[in-house]
């Protein structure tokens, strides 16, 4: 998934997830390259699972 895709559907800015990556919390991103991370659904359906429980 794409950054804009995982921020719509944790209902975010795009700019948290960015922190969020920075400050080595939230959804495990997969780096395509430098600049292009990427979200399995997988990753992000589990990280959610972990934040509510």
């Amino acid at each position: 998934m794409k950054t804009a895709e995982v921020a719509e559907l944790l209902q975010v800015d795009t700019s948290t997830l960015c922190r969020w990556r920075q400050a080595g919390v939230g959804p495990r991103p997969t780096w395509l390259t430098r600049s292009m991370p990427r979200y399995q659904r997988r990753e992000v359906m589990a990280w959610l699972e972990r934040m509510a429980s």
